[in-house]
């Protein structure tokens, strides 16, 4: 009852429900479909998403491209409407239509960084306006003393001076630009920061930094993050539990080395076994597990998120989470990543070879062989002519220039043979 109040006042609960083990669960989706598109050309990128992010904890969802990732992340925020299901802040719902006060207490409580920190940023707005706009839209501050001061503060936070506060997006750096948008979320005092791949843009030697910052942030003032990423080897060491998501589905969900250990889905283990090795010589000699979806079968049992144990859940039909479970149980770590012998690894054919054969191969082609339709005009009115030059064209390996050639002679000869034949039957007739 109480809650009921708050939420139509516009005010969120200052503690959000508890699990079974005590656990606080700070944003929940359930069963989350996400449609862009109307009638025929509907195309649903999130199907039935369900998961529970706790306080103070970091979730991943890892998955390929255009799996969507960064769709979920931004239906939190409220940018991508759901079709179906609810997404629940602190226990209450957060999505469709809600009021004004708690749309703004959303705004306040949930930010996200952004994964391009140059389109992200204003390039028109100084740093500090920048920063100090979301305290000027929610009034976070009593005079501009304390407004300069809580920038100030932030900005020497993230590694960055005040006197860059004066300064445009276009004079920093990347990674300084990443600061930048941490900064913008982080003055905000946000519980929840919606992490869309913050460091894919950004050089290897800026990414633990960046990296670094964020879990500094989160020990200071227990954050809790929804990180988004493809690179399992950065999500491994900084996710207390992922998400992996596969053409919206959600397929398996586990504490952090628990899937690595026990990667279930086989999707799962083709992401682990794509990780890349340091040592080039395993690198060549590994064997890339593949996914294959045809081996599933759904066309009868429907497949459903399910737990098999140990606060791990696995996307299959009942069939499947049967072996997920004997396989669990039986608690004996699986490996995603194989290696040939050297043997093998030696008579194996190489991809590279394979794919710089066939560049050859196009760079054989010669550059003027465009197959204009002039060669072809041409050949039309001077058949002779034209077949010798397909002659030559097709020597030299010309052979759209010969095609053409060929088509204009061949053209010119049948209407040179009717227009003689046509005079021939009209001499006969003038004879007879």
């Amino acid at each position: 009852m109480e809650t009921e109040q708050k939420t139509r006042s516009g005010k969120l609960p200052a503690v959000g429900p508890k699990d079974e083990n005590g656990r606080e669960i700070l944003l929940s989706l359930k069963n989350v479909d996400i449609t862009f598109g109307k009638g025929d050309k509907a195309v649903k990128a999130v199907k039935n998403a369900t998961f529970d992010i706790y306080k103070g904890e970091t979730f991943s969802l890892v998955g390929e491209s255009g799996s969507g990732k960064t769709t979920i992340g931004r239906a939190v925020i409220r940018v991508n409407p759901c079709a179906a299901g609810e997404i629940q802040y602190k226990g209450v719902r957060i999505s469709g239509k809600i009021s004004h006060a708690l749309d703004r207490e959303v705004i306040r409580n949930i930010q996200m960084v952004f994964q391009d920190p140059a389109a992200s940023l204003n390039e028109r707005a100084t740093v500090d306006y920048i920063v100090s706009e979301g305290l000027y839209n929610f009034h976070l501050f009593k005079n501009e003393k304390e407004r300069v001061k809580k920038v100030e503060d932030i900005i020497e936070a993230v590694g960055l001076l005040p006197e860059h506060l004066t300064r445009y997006p276009h004079e920093f750096s990347g990674g300084q630009r990443q600061r930048i948008g941490i900064a913008r979320a982080m003055v905000m005092e946000p519980e929840l920061v919606i992490a869309d791949e913050p460091i894919s843009a950004l050089d290897v030697s800026i990414r633990a930094q960046v990296l670094n910052l964020m879990k500094k942030f989160q020990r200071e003032r227990n954050i809790t993050y929804m990180f988004i990423a493809h690179d399992l080897s950065v999500v491994r060491f900084i996710s207390d539990r992922i998400g992996v998501i596969y053409k919206g589905d959600i397929v398996e969900v586990a504490e952090a080395e628990e899937l690595f250990n026990y990667p279930l889905h086989p999707y799962t283990r083709s992401l682990i076994s794509a990780i890349p090795i340091p040592d080039p010589k395993l690198e060549k000699s590994k064997v890339l597990f593949t996914y294959d979806p045809s081996v599933h079968d759904y066309s009868e049992d429907k497949p459903e998120l399910c737990d098999v144990g140990h606060g791990h859940f696995v996307y299959g039909n009942k069939k499947e989470i049967e072996e997920y479970k004997a396989i669990r149980e039986a608690g004996v770590p699986m490996k995603s990543v194989t290696f040939r012998s050297e043997t093998e690894a030696a008579e194996a054919p190489a991809p590279e070879v394979e794919e710089i054969s066939i560049n050859e191969e196009i760079l054989d082609t010669p550059l003027h062989d465009t197959g204009s339709k002039w060669y072809s005009v041409a050949s039309f009115f001077l058949p002779p002519v034209g077949l010798i030059a397909g002659g030559i064209f097709k020597h030299f390996k010309h052979i759209r220039n010969f095609k053409a050639c060929l088509k204009g002679a061949l053209a010119g000869f049948g209407v040179a043979a009717a227009i003689v034949v046509l005079f021939l039957i009209l001499l006969i007739f003038a004879v007879i």
